[in-house]
């Protein structure tokens, strides 16, 4: 057997200790390990190497992905999807395991209606796939912003300020729910759920009147404020799964302004951008990453290609991509109302 193995999309920590577990459990059947570069436009170039035990040595900590990545949909054109499926013919591969999110799975999903030999494994910061209760990456991007809000409400408070922190989360506030009531957040702003400046700037400032000098407000990149109306147009060019770049809204410092205009108290904001992906897996993460990892492997050697592994209740499943793909998993909002309970 040969097996390749690709990561898509953004990285995340994570992904590496997902790839060491997969190749492990692979030699561990004796099997050959192809490093598929840089997302589907490897399979697409055909760019596919082997990879022995040593590659994937001394790397469970090390963030980013060894692999390489992109943002490579072969479904744009017919010509891309037909390369795809002849390299992995041309290659071998008696299977692909392909690391990502709801972009890359949804290439998956969409490449074993082919007949093509894939299985899934989800990560992604956002923690939006549907199917599994935490994706490879979540929770070392909620630790990084929850320590980041501890820094900041030292500094908000020494200085009265109110500051305003932008976090990733384009369709799900899973970051800013999670990361901003474990950082101990004022209010947050999520996509799933409409709100306004003017409801944040009453709060910063009945915070005031009850003697909060400083507030800590957390906001979602792809949050809804109804004064804030964005059109695609606007933000420039899209990606090739049609996504365009939420960061040019520049969120956080049109909401930092809009509360110092309203309020008059000095406001000022901080984007935790890229910091989000980058750096060494938590705890939880690098395990996760292990579980789903050897797991894929396992759907291979069973043949359940169309398959993604999954946690769901603390046991590691195997969950058709075409269910995690129906929809995404937004924030429960029983979860938004407690965070709610601290604003």
């Amino acid at each position: 057997m040969r097996i390749g193995i690709l990561t898509g999309g953004g990285d995340v920590p994570g992904l590496n200790a997902a790839i060491r577990a997969a190749a492990r459990r692979a030699f561990q059947y004796d099997w050959a390990v192809r490093a598929v570069q840089n997302g589907w436009a490897g399979l697409v170039e055909g760019n596919i190497l082997p990879i022995t035990s040593r590659q994937v040595s001394g790397i469970l900590h090390v963030g980013g992905t060894i692999l390489g990545a992109s943002r490579t949909n072969p479904f744009k054109d017919k010509a891309l999807v037909r390369s795809c499926l002849d390299n992995i013919e041309a290659f071998g591969l008696d299977g692909v395991v392909a690391i990502g999110g709801e972009d890359t799975l949804g290439v998956a999903a969409k490449m074993t209606e082919l007949g093509a030999p894939v299985v899934g494994v989800p990560k992604t910061i956002d923690n939006d796939v549907a199917g599994t209760d935490y994706t490879i990456g979540f929770d070392t991007a909620v630790t990084t912003v929850a320590e980041s809000l501890d820094r900041l409400h030292t500094t908000a408070s020494a200085h009265h300020r109110a500051i305003v922190v932008e976090v990733m989360g384009r369709h799900a506030g899973w970051i800013a729910v999670i990361g901003g009531m474990a950082g101990g957040a004022d209010y947050i702003f999520i996509p799933e759920v409409e709100a306004s400046i003017k409801s944040v700037c009453e709060h910063v400032q009945r915070r005031w009147e009850l003697g909060k000098r400083f507030s800590i407000i957390v906001v979602s990149e792809g949050a809804q404020i109804k004064e804030l109306a964005y059109t695609d147009e606007e933000l420039g060019n899209k990606d090739e799964f049609g996504h365009v770049r939420l960061d040019r809204r520049g969120l956080a410092e049109t909401v930092a302004k809009e509360i110092e205009r309203h309020t008059g108290f000095e406001t000022r904001s901080v984007v935790l951008g890229h910091l989000q992906r980058g750096g060494s897996p938590t705890v939880f993460d690098r395990v996760l990453a292990t579980r789903l990892g050897a797991y894929a492997i396992d759907l291979v050697k069973e043949g359940r290609f169309g398959y993604m592994a999954a946690l769901r209740s603390n046991q590691i499943e195997a969950v058709p991509l075409s269910e995690a793909m129906a929809q995404l998993k937004t924030v429960d909002l029983e979860l938004y109302k407690l965070a709610q309970m601290f604003f």
